[in-house]
């Protein structure tokens, strides 16, 4: 493995940017330079621990380009991780919907992406792990659940439960159009697979209980998705899910909080000014602490945007703004060998032209793994 110093920049460590140089050896970061390391000069850059996503489905757009049409599962992946690369991400999390609709988000759909992510193992060099997202209603699939949680395919489980809101939005043609063109299926028949899942309603609690414990006995972290109420976060808690994501009221995310949990939003949200859906925006509740967690959801480079656009706005410096996407996703997660320059640390840093918000080089477990054409440049035998 090679070794690298990257001097001349300003380097962000003990929650600090100070000018310094850091050092990778044998895939970690290091006190000292390690034997025969190449040099990258980071002269005017920024060298920033690498980026946490620990929510995102963009990955979806490369198995689905467009609606219905496929494309095969080790391109999707290889043109995933190659932008998630150019995007700073070192370690992702990709979120898998696991749902009773036909298609995109189907079973067999789930079962192409686990097969081809072991089967990339090999090549691949950002940490790509998988967010089940486990639809409530998508009991015929639990077993399978359970089964690759017990395996190890899974590093982390939410629990969605979107069915009751996508039959209401079926009532109108232009909402429809987006679930029946991702299933492939048309409008009555979508309808029939989501009126059958739901009847089956009463099954719920206690697939999500089977489902918490398959979790907790993996050691895996838990997260809920959309709650809408206190009690919601209640009964998640009582489950173990510790990681309170994209909450739709403001309490809710107080609640989680006060009980000492991470707080997930979307780094789109921050970028665009506003939530997509209408929902609280995120930079004034990650300034007051709210929201600990900023995730990539749909738009992979909106993760290195945020902290710079946070940072502007004046209420938190950078540094405190990058712990939104390094130090607390990878805390959050469970991952306490990552997230921030500390020497014996896994060897994951970005390196970042501060004025163009854009990454030149990203290293994962000490590797170059991306590096732009300044990069290049900037090489040193």
């Amino acid at each position: 493995m090679t070794n690298w110093t990257i001097t001349g920049g300003t380097v962000l460590r003990d929650n600090a940017l100070r000018p310094g140089e850091l050092h990778l050896a044998e895939g970690r970061i290091a006190h000292e330079a390690g034997r025969g390391a190449r040099l990258l000069r980071a002269d005017g850059l920024l060298v920033l621990p690498g980026i946490v996503d620990i929510h995102g489905d963009a990955h979806e757009r490369q198995f689905q380009p467009r609606p219905g049409i496929g494309m095969p599962a080790t391109l999707a992946l290889r043109d995933s991780e190659a932008q998630m690369l150019a995007a700073g991400i070192t370690t992702a999390f990709l979120g898998v919907t696991l749902s009773w609709e036909p298609g995109l988000r189907s079973i067999e759909a789930w079962r192409t992406l686990l097969a081809a992510l072991e089967a990339a193992r090999p090549w691949l060099t950002a940490d790509l792990r998988v967010h089940l997202r486990f639809e409530a209603d998508n009991l015929d699939a639990l077993d399978e659940a359970l089964a690759d949680i017990a395996a190890g395919r899974v590093h982390l489980v939410a629990f969605n439960d979107h069915t009751p809101s996508i039959l209401r939005k079926l009532g109108s043609e232009f909402a429809a159009a987006k679930y029946v063109e991702r299933a492939g299926v048309d409008t009555a028949r979508y309808r029939a697979l989501a009126e059958a899942a739901l009847a089956r309603r009463d099954e719920v609690p206690a697939a999500r209980k089977r489902l918490a414990a398959a979790a907790r006995a993996a050691g895996l972290p838990m997260a809920s998705h959309d709650e809408a109420s206190l009690a919601d976060r209640e009964a998640f808690r009582a489950l173990g899910a510790a990681i309170c994501e994209f909450p739709m009221a403001e309490s809710v995310a107080l609640a989680a909080r006060e009980a000492g949990e991470a707080v997930v939003m979307g780094a789109p949200n921050v970028v665009r000014g506003g939530s997509h859906l209408g929902w609280a925006s995120a930079a004034p509740l990650a300034e007051r602490g709210v929201v600990t967690v900023l995730a990539s959801d749909y738009v992979w480079p909106a993760l290195l945007e945020a902290p710079f656009i946070l940072a502007a706005r004046g209420r938190l410096g950078l540094a405190e703004a990058w712990a939104l996407v390094s130090a607390n996703p990878a805390r959050a997660a469970g991952l306490g060998d990552r997230g921030a320059l500390e020497p014996g640390l896994r060897g994951d840093a970005i390196v970042v032209d501060p004025g163009r918000r854009a990454p030149v080089a990203s290293f994962c477990a000490g590797r170059l793994a991306w590096i732009s054409a300044e990069g290049v440049a900037r090489l040193e035998a």
